[in-house]
């Protein structure tokens, strides 16, 4: 079991590329939400995987926790807000598929759901059968989620579950960014594993070379630093390498670093210490992630997107 701890909201994609958010004439939800991607990848791929996060008493909310039942996610840690909407984002794409945020509609980003996730109803028998917890960084952004970030840490650390930190560093979604740096360092702190693109390694650590950061966090076991069409770089136990991007074509960007942090998991779920241990396991984790993470971008959405286990390795065949 993977736990996957955060948002779950839908992403309403532009209709029109390239296109400034005044210009775009309409617009199509997409449900996802880096956290509930996750989950939901794992699943299709084969790992089980469990979703806690708070959305609203409301039709949208509905959908998305139906949605993940229908996937096949673990509910048990969903609770659902009496009067916070369920989170909506407005996200532009470029002619290239790159997605840039846009917004939340007429609402301030403090008055969603997700941000009341609450400390004290989080299911403590969770942890007990879990092996990761992935966490992104938005939740610190809100006092009442955040100290459920912090919960939900303490209850891993009991368990000895180990921590999968993706910063999915996004800016929209605080009000004071100057307050993000030393919350984000101090959950890194705690980390496994760190994952993060090479414009939030620059900005966090004035690098982006893997192995550098890794030592930077004295419990982390590995550092993935994906820079988008330039592929990925990795430290991995004693390993290190860099792994170029899958050719394909590009639809939509939309979820698919989230498409490759499941599909790294889930190798950490079939190999186990062996990708820390062998250079070769940690280059084929990290293939086979992209690989997973490519397949996504060649549809629209984030869940919607997302390949099976059998999906690929066909994809990974073809390769060879």
């Amino acid at each position: 079991m993977i736990l996957c701890l955060g948002e779950i909201l839908f992403d309403c994609l532009a209709d029109q590329s390239g296109r400034e958010l005044d210009e775009v004439e309409s617009w199509t939800p997409y449900p996802g939400g880096a956290p509930a991607n996750v989950a939901c990848a794992l699943v299709k791929l084969g790992t089980p995987a469990g979703f806690i996060g708070c959305v609203g008493q409301d039709k949208v909310g509905d959908e998305l926790v139906t949605l993940l039942e229908t996937t096949g996610v673990d509910t048990s840690g969903v609770q659902r807000h009496a009067t916070a909407p369920t989170r909506q984002v407005y996200v532009t794409r470029s002619h290239e598929g790159e997605r840039h945020f846009a917004g939340f509609g007429n609402l301030a980003t403090t008055e969603f759901a997700d941000t009341r996730l609450d400390s004290q109803q989080l299911p403590e028998a969770l942890f007990a059968n879990a092996d990761y917890l992935v966490i992104g960084t938005l939740e610190l952004a809100y006092p009442q989620s955040r100290q459920a970030i912090y919960r939900a840490l303490e209850l891993a650390k009991q368990n000895s579950v180990k921590i999968f930190v993706d910063i999915n560093w996004r800016p929209v979604f605080w009000l004071d960014e100057e307050k993000a740096l030393p919350l984000i360092e101090e959950v890194l702190q705690q980390a496994d594993l760190i994952k993060c693109s090479d414009d939030e390694a620059q900005w966090l650590f004035k690098t982006d070379n893997p192995l550098e950061i890794a030592r930077r966090f004295e419990k982390a076991k590995g550092v993935l630093v994906t820079a988008g069409a330039q592929g990925c770089s990795y430290s991995l136990g004693d390993s290190s390498g860099h792994v170029c991007v899958f050719e394909v074509k590009v639809i939509d960007t939309t979820g698919a670093g989230d498409s490759f942090v499941a599909g790294f998991l889930h190798q950490c779920s079939k190999q186990g210490e062996a990708i820390f241990q062998s250079p070769e396991a940690a280059r084929n984790a990290v293939v086979y992630a992209s690989a997973v993470g490519a397949l996504t971008t060649t549809k629209p959405g984030a869940i919607a997107a997302q390949p099976t286990a059998q999906e690929v390795e066909e994809f990974l065949d073809r390769q060879v």
